[in-house]
């Protein structure tokens, strides 16, 4: 563990300044696996602690990095593949707006069918509605 602080420290590392310092790193770690027992929490239960306590700084930005970095890309390779879906002749006529609201649809297809057309389409149709006076 105290080879992947120390390459932890090297990636953060920026010319001369240090994010982290790896071996306080490595010694907060081990601290904290005494006092709550890392490997059984969650890591979003370990950040809101050290949050909580106000200490062991190395461990906090490591923390937040961690829960930051998303684990996969998923949703935007969902996302495009919806939009192969949509892309045909109308999306060279059609403005980018547009475009990107057919993509939306096509991703929240689900929350989509859940949809009751016939108040929408009243509701709209009511505030639209202009009388005329004769």
């Amino acid at each position: 563990m105290k080879e992947k602080c120390l390459n932890l420290e090297k990636y953060l590392k920026h010319d001369n300044l240090l994010d982290l310092d790896g071996l306080d790193l490595f010694s907060e770690l081990n601290i904290l696996n005494e006092i709550i027992g890392l490997e059984n929490d969650k890591p979003i239960h370990i950040l809101n602690y050290i949050k909580r306590i106000n200490s062991f700084p190395n461990a906090y930005i490591t923390y937040r990095i961690m829960l930051t970095i998303p684990v996969s890309v998923a949703s935007a390779e969902r996302s495009f593949s919806k939009l192969k879906l949509i892309k045909s002749y109308l999306r060279s006529t059609m403005y980018q707006q547009r475009l990107n609201g057919l993509a939306l649809l096509s991703i929240e297809k689900k929350n989509l069918n859940e949809i009751n057309y016939d108040n929408l389409i009243d509701n709209f149709a009511s505030q639209k509605i202009q009388k005329n006076k004769f």
